[in-house]
């Protein structure tokens, strides 16, 4: 900006969107200090490069604030875990998979874990079918990220919400 541009000729935008025409950088920048304005490099690449005289502060600013409203706006995804034992009880086990329709429900993904000890991990069998009936109770809430995977002494999935669940979900999020 201003003094610092380097190029022989540029092509010169004014502060309503005019386009002037092709002038050297000391005149454009003498038109942009008339104005108490900044002369501004927006294409660099271009030939000849282009500049615009325009209030450099006010326009990080706005950049800035744009910024700031897309943040708002976007939508952050957690992982949550649910951890399950070989010998779950079945009102335990029911307990488990709300929890985790209602994470997916929030639009969230689910990481699944069963964690085994000691001798329990010659049943890996029954870990396997505890991760299994859970992808069939939650198929219609979710889908399923990565399979049941062995990593150590831990079995583990993941899921994610559906893509309609979550932006059905989002609106109601908001309102609340």
């Amino acid at each position: 900006m201003n003094e610092r541009i380097r190029a022989r000729e540029v092509r010169v935008i004014d502060d309503e969107g005019n386009q002037i025409g092709i002038l050297p950088p000391f005149e454009a920048l003498k038109m942009a200090r008339s104005k108490n304005l900044d002369l501004v490099e927006i294409s660099p690449t271009a030939q000849p490069p282009v500049c615009r005289i325009m209030d450099y502060g006010k326009f990080l600013y706005q950049q800035e604030k744009k910024e700031r409203e897309a943040k708002k706006h976007q939508k952050t995804i957690t992982v949550k875990e649910v951890k399950f034992r070989i010998n779950v009880d079945e009102h335990d086990y029911q307990t488990k998979k709300n929890h985790v329709l209602r994470f997916l429900d929030e639009g969230d993904k689910v990481k699944a874990t069963i964690f085994f000890r000691g001798r329990e991990m010659t049943r890996q069998s029954l870990g396997r079918q505890i991760l299994e009936r859970l992808i069939k109770d939650v198929e219609d809430k979710g889908l399923v990220e990565f399979r049941p995977r062995q990593e150590g002494n831990t079995l583990h999935l993941i899921l994610a919400p559906k893509k309609a669940a979550a932006t059905q979900q989002a609106p109601t999020r908001a309102q609340a």
